[in-house]
């Protein structure tokens, strides 16, 4: 088997031979050349399964570089390296196609792990396993045009480890969308960490990123390692950036660029290799503005961003997704599988969806214990008043839905009525004597819809 190999372009003489000893132990064999000339020369001469540029060179740039591989060599992976703490450099480059980034001095540790995940790349680009991987994406149901673009979108930002965000209302599926960027990936095979930034308590999460030696502080009786240390050779997904306060958003704005970090207590820094995706439902460039998240970190994580499109701007989905969730609801309770009548599906089209998919879900759960038999009407979904439209008055995808009255923008009504179905469960069960199935027959409710209004409305 031929080794694979990598050509390196670098003007440091110091540079160059560093990694070409560095790759020759690793078994590779390394082209190493000065100029932007003698690259493209050995470009047209030779397949490499990696290249590593240099950002300054004496007759051109490593972007010059970068945009003749995307053009002629796609599926070569080029790491562009980058002046320490050039943090501009590097978002540059990764917007011009780089597979990742190295920063002088050159950590060898953190080069080879770069030179394995880009190594796999190369070879799933070859094998045509990366395009298998898409049926992965599957899991994110829909036809529509939206969707679709979404699902090319995932398929070609795994193919590079630049930073993602991933923006969208709540409840559109922006941790499943990292989940697939990751598993499409040659990062596949390490981890995928989620975090919900706004679920850390302030004080804890230096030790929570990062960890701690032990007796760092109080309470601090072993060696803990951080989320990065545990995301090691994988994707490490922040969920609720904007929920990081400032403080420690100059911390991870650290870790990121320069790839490492050191734990509460530690001394020395410890280099890691994982992709940062991160997501949030508000407006990141607004808080931005508002000096409420730094800006640096926002361009930083933000080298590309995805929108992940709410239900209503795609409307046409709703069915298949009803059936697909409606057939997972059986799955968990052994029951039959629902099914939505003509009106019910009707009245989930014209919906808005403030809560996406997220919201159909609890709706479809909470109308599979409301409806007799397996068949969903449309009272059976208690969608609520305000925010359903006609199929008619739908908007039309990209449109802002309209606002919801002003006379039940308080929930008053949904707060009278709860307190009506209170009073009447709670008579029907004293005249029962507390037995829930006369119960339900003198309402006339199911047994199931019975045991489901108890359960919302906290009766015990």
């Amino acid at each position: 088997m031929n080794p694979q190999t990598v050509l390196v372009i670098d003007d440091e003489r110091d540079i160059r031979e560093l990694l070409t000893i560095t790759l020759g132990r690793m078994d590779l064999q390394v082209d190493a050349v000065g100029t932007v000339a003698e690259a493209r020369r050995a470009l047209a001469e030779r397949n490499y399964d990696l290249c590593f540029t240099d950002m300054r060179l004496p007759d051109g740039t490593g972007h010059e570089i970068i945009e003749l591989i995307a053009a002629e060599h796609p599926d070569m992976p080029v790491a562009m390296i980058t002046a320490y703490g050039n943090v501009d450099a590097a978002v540059n480059a990764l917007k011009a196609g780089a597979f990742d980034f190295v920063s002088k001095p050159v950590d060898i540790q953190m080069l080879r792990g770069l030179v394995r995940t880009a190594l796999r790349l190369a070879e799933e680009r070859r094998s045509g396993a990366a395009a298998a991987k898409t049926g992965d994406s599957s899991r994110l149901i829909g036809d529509s045009s939206a969707m679709q673009q979404v699902r090319a979108t995932i398929a070609k930002l795994a193919r590079n480890q630049a930073p993602v965000y991933i923006a969208g209302e709540s409840g559109v599926g922006k941790e499943l969308v990292a989940r697939l960027i990751h598993e499409q990936g040659p990062r596949a095979s390490g981890p995928f960490v989620p975090v919900n930034c706004g679920a850390i308590p302030s004080e804890l999460m230096e030790s929570e990123f990062f960890g701690h030696r032990k007796g760092s502080f109080t309470g601090a009786s072993t060696d803990k390692e951080g989320l990065f240390q545990a995301a090691q050779g994988g994707t490490l997904f922040l969920d609720e950036v904007a929920e990081l306060p400032l403080h420690m958003q100059v911390k991870l704005l650290r870790a990121i660029q320069e790839k490492a970090v050191r734990p509460i207590g530690g001394r020395d820094e410890i280099p890691v290799d994982v992709r940062i995706l991160s997501a949030t439902h508000k407006n990141l460039g607004q808080l931005v503005e508002q000096g409420q998240f730094r800006q640096d970190l926002f361009y930083r994580i933000n080298v590309i961003e995805l929108r992940v499109p709410p239900l209503r701007e795609r409307r046409g989905d709703v069915p298949q997704l009803s059936a697909f969730i409606l057939k997972a609801l059986a799955g968990k309770s052994g029951e039959s599988v629902g099914q939505l009548s003509p009106s019910a599906r009707d009245a989930l089209e014209a919906y808005d969806f403030p809560g996406n998919v997220r919201e159909l879900e609890n709706i479809l759960e909470r109308a599979m214990a409301m409806c007799d038999g397996s068949t969903i009407e449309a009272p059976d979904l208690m969608l609520p008043q305000r925010t359903a439209r006609s199929p008619q008055e739908a908007a039309a995808p990209g449109q802002q839905p309209q606002p919801p009255a002003a006379a039940s923008a308080d929930g008053g009504l949904d707060d009278y009525i709860s307190n009506l179905e209170r009073t009447a469960i709670v008579k029907a069960l004293e005249e029962s004597r507390y037995n829930k199935t006369a119960a339900a027959r003198k309402l006339g409710i199911t047994f199931r819809a019975l045991r489901y209004k108890l359960k919302k409305l906290g009766i015990d």
